[in-house]
């Protein structure tokens, strides 16, 4: 009787332990809380009333909307993304969140989404700066929690004085008030910045060193993984990533290519 007794408790344990793969997915869910960054025009940008609005934010809204989930938005700075995702504070991040190795040891990516070039914003007056190796004896700012600089730094042949900045307000005013020469990143948010400022500054249109912007998701959900990925094939298909792109980055001298499908990383 006291071993029958101890089976079945062992049993209803084994049987609480044990949530269906759904549980554990994003597809479990109703309503996603999307990581998004509060401070890139064009991209993902807090307004004063407390929403969001931008490229970024526009993919989310259609992604969840072919998915039948409801949205809710979380501000996500560069130094955020991991963390918050990693904790569960978001279910998706679709924040600038470009996929490398590293951060792949972390997280996992569906997409990914749009494919651009790292490039360079300068003054206007600066003519001298049209290629990443012109950087070389410059001073350029660097976000905390990006690569971008680094990625500079690293190559043969150009030394850079790095600068480093909490977001990318405070690096376009060390750009406006000539204590660094130039700020490197992703072309998309270098044209969101371009298409607030106005003029003052330009785009080099350098497009170096690829950048696959990916939706980040907590690492062993497949399923959900692949159901984003069928939503990015699906926005490419029915013409709304085109209309997305000359949306927020028309006008700003950004060059993209072809809006076709991006390869996908693939969801292990």
């Amino acid at each position: 009787m006291r071993l029958l007794a101890v089976a079945i408790l062992l049993g209803g344990l084994i049987a609480g332990g044990c949530g269906s793969a759904e549980d554990e997915s994003i597809l479990g869910k109703r309503t996603w809380a999307v990581g998004v960054r509060p401070d890139l025009p064009g991209l993902g940008l807090k307004r004063p009333d407390g929403t969001f609005e931008g490229f970024d934010v526009d993919v989310a809204r259609y992604i969840g909307g072919k998915l039948g989930r409801n949205v809710t938005f979380v501000q996500a700075l560069a130094a955020d993304r991991i963390p918050k995702l990693v904790s569960g504070e978001v279910d998706l991040m679709v924040a600038a969140f470009s996929v490398t190795p590293d951060r792949k040891n972390d997280v996992a990516f569906a997409g990914p989404y749009y494919v651009s070039y790292q490039d360079i914003l300068v003054r206007s007056d600066d003519t001298a700066i049209k290629d990443v190796r012109d950087l070389n004896g410059r001073k350029i700012c660097a976000v905390s929690g990006t690569d971008a600089a680094q990625k500079v730094a690293a190559m043969r042949g150009v030394s850079v004085q790095i600068t480093s900045a909490t977001d990318y307000d405070r690096c376009m005013a060390l750009l406006r008030d000539r204590a660094v020469d130039a700020l490197t990143t992703n072309d998309v948010i270098l044209a969101g910045l371009v298409k607030r400022e106005g003029k003052g500054v330009r785009l080099v249109s350098a497009r170096y060193a690829e950048q696959r912007t990916g939706i980040g998701l907590r690492k062993g959900d497949p399923d959900g993984c692949e159901a984003v990925n069928k939503a990015i094939t699906e926005m490419y298909q029915d013409g709304t990533a085109a209309q997305l792109v000359g949306k927020w980055f028309g006008g700003t001298g950004l060059n993209p290519p072809i809006i076709a499908v991006p390869q996908f990383e693939g969801c292990d």
